[in-house]
């Protein structure tokens, strides 16, 4: 063939530029992109023997080499697929964004069905100019009489095509790197950029550093194959030793016998795995193969709690992994790593329109083959195809954690601690989720077991029942923010009834020490809460509450439920009332203080402070936006104090109102109560020891 010059084919002015320097984010990709080449020539070659058309040897094992040379300054990519004529380099190289494997798949779509061909747009190639200042291609093509070709380019517009000298089927792409670019024939960091792009490509692909000294192996004989090259024959002679036998006579004994091993060359290893465990159907992966897996693409010591094979061919070709790792921290601090692949190709992690966002907490592969990827390879098209892929992934890990807390309660229970952030997350973050994990949140209670909803409810009502046998009073007083006109006509109007709190309470608990009292009391009470001690947690309840009308929830804190108190009518502690009010006013200079005086069933509690639900709310959400130590009655706070009659300190207080001691009791009192609530502020705190020691000592002096 004789040699020829010629311009590049550009549909665009000034657009190979473009191409070199801003198509790709990253110039490391330019070896996804090579190999990607190389890949797809292979797959294509062993469609075409499939199809009859070109017969492979028996002996053809399909390979991409990755050939680096520090000393030459030179990366070479050398594939035995099915090469191209001098017709095809003109068509899919000289041609700037031609798709040869677009073109190849149109040609055989009667013929060739799922296809593993990773190539879309014909740009991949020129990325090997981003980090090279002259590329050369040697190929030879499969067909009948095809002649090998040269061709060359210095990145410029101009190439040189000519004739070659390959003698085998296959293409050879050598880069000759320009200076800023040395660092990818260096065989380490060639090595850790084809583990991040390429390690699951469906082609074996090799590296071999040129400049590097020859490496060894020891094999049998029997282990030898004809590719081994052998260096030596080490002989090792048999060993005798001088043993008495029974008779007790001296003899030579052979203990180690003659050995023959060969000294080959080391034999060339993959750097990847053609099958990477997310491609194989379920059942035929074990535990320790998915445990395995973890700990190699995730580098995680930590065993992960559980995972969820995804495996899906209609209406698009997805399957992956998600693992569960142990995430029992603050949901803001959490990261995962979800792995997007494109037919075992690397494509990015974590891309958000495929990936949830709250399923971006998790580590785990994703490899959908139909992804509607830009040019790049770097960006999503079709919002739509996309969203319903990000449904469909959503949609699967709500159906293992249902399926888990349906027929395997006990390890359900077991993982909740460590996975309810990110599912409470995913719950605030995606409607549809919520809804349909709505029934199966597990919520741990006071006495450590774990309730669903319906669960909690359904022994809430239960609860409410043998407390009304008990007293057919109290569960009239347990239904909160009820009209105090109860005595209307009967019947009632539906107007009124409107105005009627008839939900469900669900008491929690935000700090299980700091709030020991009320637990205690509770559990005498035969009354059950939940623990609910996220950060996250106060968003959570907020949104169940709005998406499930027929319950509320309310800090245990909140108010004193009639469950914890003795039926009094309030006449009879009017006068207690009206009098201690004015005592501790007095004593803790709190002319607004809201005091409310109870006989609880508990004669120990002396005093505890209720802030509403609403306000305690508004307090939390005003930390989360790092306003501390704002006064709580700005946003709405009623802290009330409520005094117990039953206690003995109580009526002493109430009978010595103008006692010597009697302030600082009523300061003392206020203080325990408030630190039952929350913590006490420095100064405050500073006080509450000092006056401690001051009771100490008048107690000490009586």
């Amino acid at each position: 063939m004789t040699t020829r010059q010629g311009s590049l084919s550009i549909n665009s002015e000034n657009i190979f530029p473009i191409i070199k320097k801003w198509l790709y984010s990253d110039r490391d990709i330019f070896y996804r992109e090579m190999v990607s080449n190389g890949c797809d020539a292979i797959t294509k070659l062993k469609k075409l023997d499939m199809m009859g058309e070109y017969p492979l040897p028996d002996d053809y094992e399909p390979k991409v080499e990755i050939r680096v040379n520090p000393n030459d300054k030179t990366i070479k990519v050398i594939d035995n697929g099915l090469g191209m004529t001098a017709d095809e380099l003109d068509e899919y190289i000289n041609q700037i964004a031609f798709s040869g494997a677009a073109d190849f798949l149109e040609k055989y779509k009667d013929k060739a069905n799922d296809d593993q061909i990773i190539g879309h747009f014909g740009l991949g190639f020129y990325s090997a100019f981003m980090v090279a200042d002259e590329v050369h291609i040697d190929t030879l093509s499969w067909q009948k009489d095809a002649a090998p070709v040269h061709w060359s380019c210095d990145g410029g517009t101009e190439f040189e095509m000519g004739d070659g000298d390959r003698g085998e089927v296959g293409t050879t792409i050598t880069l000759f790197l320009n200076e800023d670019c040395l660092e990818f024939c260096n065989e380490y960091r060639a090595r850790e950029v084809l583990d991040k792009y390429c390690s699951f490509m469906p082609i074996p692909i090799y590296l071999v550093n040129e400049t590097a000294e020859p490496q060894y192996e020891t094999i049998l004989p029997e282990e030898k194959t004809e590719k081994d090259v052998v260096v030596e024959t080490i002989v090792e002679e048999a060993k005798m030793e001088e043993r008495e036998n029974e008779d007790g006579e001296k003899e030579y004994v052979e203990v180690s016998p003659r050995t023959e091993k060969l000294k080959i060359e080391k034999r060339p290893v993959p750097i990847n795995d053609t099958e990477p465990l997310w491609t194989k159907q379920p059942g035929d992966c074990t535990e320790e193969e998915y445990k395995t897996f973890y700990r190699e693409v995730f580098r995680d010591y930590r065993e992960p709690l559980f995972w969820i094979h995804l495996n899906m061919d209609y209406p698009f070709n997805l399957k992956g992994i998600l693992y569960f790792p142990k995430i029992n921290t603050e949901y803001d601090s959490i990261e995962g790593v979800i792995k997007l692949y494109n037919n075992q190709v690397f494509i990015a992690d974590n891309i958000k329109e495929v990936i949830p966002e709250f399923l971006m907490l998790l580590k785990g592969v994703i490899d959908c083959p139909d992804l509607p990827l830009n040019v790049s390879r770097s960006a999503l098209q079709n919002d739509g195809f996309v969203q319903k892929i990000s449904e469909y992934i959503t949609k699967k890990v709500a159906d293992k954690l249902i399926g888990m807390c349906k027929t395997e309660k006990e390890d359900y229970e077991k993982y909740w601690d460590d996975i309810s952030p990110f599912i409470k997350y995913g719950c605030l973050r995606d409607e549809k989720f919520c809804d349909r994990m709505n029934d199966y949140i597990l919520f741990k209670d006071i006495n450590g077991q774990y309730l669903t909803l319906p669960e909690l409810l359904a022994a809430e009502e239960e609860s409410e029942a043998e407390n009304a046998g008990e007293d057919d009073g109290e569960a009239a007083e347990d239904v909160e923010d009820a009209t105090p006109d109860e005595s209307a006509d009967e019947g009632g109007s539906e107007e009124e009834d409107e105005y009627k709190d008839t939900r469900e309470t669900v008491y929690y608990v935000t700090d299980v020490n700091q709030q020991g009292q009320y637990i205690r009391m509770f559990k005498e009470a035969g009354m059950d809460a939940v623990i609910l001690d996220h950060s996250i947690d106060t968003s959570f309840i907020t949104q169940l509450e709005q998406r499930n009308q027929h319950y509320k929830f309310m800090r245990i804190d909140a108010d004193m439920t009639g469950a914890l108190k003795e039926e009094v009518s309030e006449d009879d502690l009017k006068d207690a009332l009206d009098a201690l009010t004015e005592t501790f006013r007095k004593a803790l200079g709190k002319e607004d203080l809201n005091v409310q005086v109870e006989k609880l069933k508990d004669s120990s509690v002396a005093s505890v402070i209720t802030l509403s639900e609403e306000g305690r709310r508004m307090q939390d959400m005003m930390k989360m936006y790092s306003m501390n130590g704002m006064d709580p009655s700005m946003f709405g706070g009623d802290e009330t104090l409520i005094l117990n009659v039953s206690n003995p300190l109580v009526n002493y207080i109430l009978e010595h109102g103008d006692g010597e001691h009697v302030p600082i009791f009523c300061k003392q009192l206020y203080d325990l109560a408030m630190l039952a609530n929350q913590p006490l502020a420095p100064e405050a705190m500073t006080e509450f020891v000092n006056r401690s020691n001051e009771i100490m000592m008048i107690l000490a002096e009586e």
